[in-house]
């Protein structure tokens, strides 16, 4: 099955040998995102809750890229450095999916950037409506 890669304007080169997104067959798999600007510097050092959002946020620049909507996200995947930020970290959360809510695990792990406090990779089915 073909994929196209999804990479959204202004996004940075990746810190390995991947794309931002890939589109296959209608889902949508987004990279791990940590909270980097375009020169692979991680922001709000300290604070999960920004973090969080500009995870999300460069999440949503993805999924649209590939002409979808977070409403189309079924799955996420969030890594957190310490417990201690699950609050912080769900409270953004909530806000980006206010309705039905995707599947999701998350854990705590250790994150490629140190200063990184949260990582977020997201599936999403492009174009399917129920």
């Amino acid at each position: 099955m073909p994929k196209e890669a999804i990479i959204p304007a202004g996004t940075g080169a990746p810190l390995a040998p991947y794309v931002p997104g890939a589109l296959a067959g209608g889902v949508l798999y987004v990279s791990g995102t940590l909270p980097l600007d375009k020169d692979n510097h991680v922001v709000h050092a300290g604070d999960a809750a920004a973090q969080t959002r500009h995870v999300l946020e460069a999440i949503r620049g993805v999924v649209e890229a590939a002409g979808g909507t977070m409403d189309d996200i079924a799955f996420n995947h969030i890594f957190l450095r310490d417990w201690a930020d699950y609050g912080a970290m769900n409270a953004v959360y909530a806000e980006f999916f206010p309705g039905t809510k995707p599947a999701r695990y998350c854990i705590q792990a250790g994150l490629v950037k140190p200063d990184a406090l949260v990582e977020i990779a997201s599936v999403a089915h492009i174009g399917a409506r129920a």
